[in-house]
Formats: structure tokens, C-alpha cells, sequence
């Protein structure tokens, strides 16, 4: 039986932040029409940006999840403009540390 290479493509990168101070979500939300928030179904927030297209779930320890990004830099630009939104909004974040994990699927 002939081996053929598997063609493996990212299909997205899941990239975790973290603000290293505690977020106010239900502030947040009130600052934000357009964020999911339903404390008694899930315990974060949910940032959706269009471009890149991602989604960025925000944890009131600080810790952000964002995924949906096909790429590292994609990931790392989701994640700063979901800061400076908090930070236009009027939401004090203080910095921002990432770190990255790709999750592929085989095509």
C-alpha cells in the first residue's frame, strides 16, 4: 500500500491572554451592546470582532481566550483590538501578556 503525506492546513489558533487584573464583566457588558454575556450558563464574557473574525471569551479573573484566527498574527491582532476597545469603552486594562497554541485539522 502506497504512504501518502497527510495535508495538514491550521485551521484555527486558540491564543490565551491574560490582563493580570480582575475584569468587572457585567461593566463590560454594560458599555458593550453587542457582547454575550449569561453569567448563569457560562462564566465568560464572548467579544466577537469581525475583522479578523474572532471571538474572545473574557473571564473576570483577567484571562482571555481567543479563538477563530487562522494564524498567530491574526491572533495576536484580534487580541490587541479587543484591548483597545476595552480601553476606548473606558475600561482600565493595564497590559496585556499572550501566549499561543495552534490547533490543526487534517485534511
Amino acid at each position: 500500500m502506497p504512504q501518502t503525506k497527510p495535508i495538514v492546513s491550521i485551521e484555527n489558533v486558540v491564543a490565551s491572554a491574560s490582563v493580570d487584573q480582575r475584569m468587572d464583566l457585567n461593566e463590560i457588558t454594560r458599555k458593550f451592546a453587542d457582547v454575550e454575556y449569561h453569567p448563569d450558563q457560562f462564566p465568560g464574557l464572548v467579544f466577537r470582532i469581525k475583522s479578523p473574525k474572532t471571538a474572545t471569551l473574557i473571564f473576570s479573573s483577567g484571562k482571555m481566550v481567543c479563538t477563530g484566527a487562522k494564524s498567530e498574527t491574526m491572533s495576536r491582532k484580534a487580541v490587541k483590538l479587543v484591548v483597545q476597545q476595552l480601553r476606548k469603552g473606558g475600561i482600565k486594562v493595564k497590559r496585556c501578556s499572550c501566549n499561543y497554541s495552534e490547533y490543526c485539522s487534517l485534511n
